[in-house]
């Protein structure tokens, strides 16, 4: 393990987070490395699951994905622990900085004081890093941030102990025992084929069909209630553009794992292709959010059949993409 921490900017909270945890702790891995090894890119439409009354529409795995799977997929032992309040808690973290150990949280962004408040919503899967601690004032490394910040011990706790779903209760993690003797050209090419086959899943609320039965959804979306339409619309673009990393986000992500994973002994050839193909995907996806934001603005031009085909148009790109992966 490193005595020196280094703070770093990602582009994804929990896979930059764990990028610098595995990298502090001895595993040099990219933050697209973590996020592909694991088999994060996902697309899910889920009615029944509401949040704030609206469906679940999510662009990657769920929250914890990365934290849980990246122990089964590399074989580390991850340190993981949840509380029942924050007295417990604190004096846990509190011990293990002080003894020098950089250490992952889930927290809520609604309740981190420096986060500005036009920042700050109710999502309760927001990953950051303490390192140290100055009188009431945790050390903190947030990906979001370009420099640490320092955050009070009342405030941490709250932001740790935020209410709803995805509630973290208190959860903290860091690796421990990482193997030596990884065979990274043998998980790579798992991984990969492991995250074609969800995105080409037939169940039609995941994957390529979840966003093609999304786009069915909104084609079908009535402009007689019009606050309604503004809410669903809105909401889509916050759970790409806020919660979902700026929707084209974990496409690139992919992108950049796919090149990188040039190196260990693939077909270079196809590797290359799925990369742009999912980059295309990314940008239509941005394209896709600006359409509903323009809808919602002006809700007299609303065109559910242009939104809708612009989705399509993304889940076409994916498609190729990993039936190509699929070959690896």
């Amino acid at each position: 393990m490193s005595e020196k921490f280094e703070h770093s900017q990602f582009a994804h909270c929990e896979s930059g987070v764990v990028s610098t945890l595995l990298t502090h702790y001895g595993l040099k891995l990219s933050e697209p490395m973590v996020f592909g090894l694991t088999s994060s890119l996902s697309f899910v439409f889920l009615p029944i699951i509401k949040l704030n009354n609206m469906p679940l529409i999510a662009y990657r795995e769920l929250p914890k994905n990365i934290v849980n799977k990246v122990s089964r997929v590399l074989g580390i032992e991850i340190v993981k622990k949840t509380y029942k309040n924050g007295i417990e808690a604190n004096k846990d973290l509190t011990k293990f900085v002080e003894e020098k150990k950089l250490v992952g949280l889930q927290t809520s962004v609604f309740y981190l004081p420096y986060f500005p408040k036009d920042m700050r919503f109710h999502f309760n899967a927001h990953n950051l890093l303490v390192y140290g601690k100055e009188g009431s004032n945790y050390k903190v490394s947030d990906p979001v941030f370009e420099e640490p910040v320092l955050c009070d011990e009342k405030e941490l706790t709250k932001a740790r102990f935020a209410k709803g779903v995805f509630a973290p209760k208190g959860f903290m993690y860091y690796p421990k025992n990482i193997p030596s003797n990884l065979d990274l050209s043998l998980i790579v090419k798992k991984a990969i084929k492991k995250n074609a086959k969800s995105m080409l899943t037939p169940f039609p609320y995941a994957g390529v069909k979840g966003m093609r039965t999304l786009a069915k959804k909104i084609s079908k979306l009535s402009s007689k209630d019009e606050r309604y339409l503004k809410n669903y619309l809105t909401h889509i673009v916050r759970m790409q553009e806020e919660i979902g990393t700026g929707g084209g986000g974990f496409r690139f992500l992919y992108a950049a794992f796919l090149k990188e994973s040039k190196q260990y002994n693939l077909n270079q050839e196809l590797l290359d292709e799925a990369s742009s193909l999912l980059v295309k995907s990314g940008n239509t996806l941005r394209e896709f959010a600006l359409l509903c934001v323009e809808a919602s603005k002006k809700i007299e031009k609303f065109d559910r059949s242009k939104i809708a085909q612009k989705l399509i148009e993304a889940s076409k790109y994916e498609e190729e993409a990993f039936i190509l992966l699929k070959k690896i």
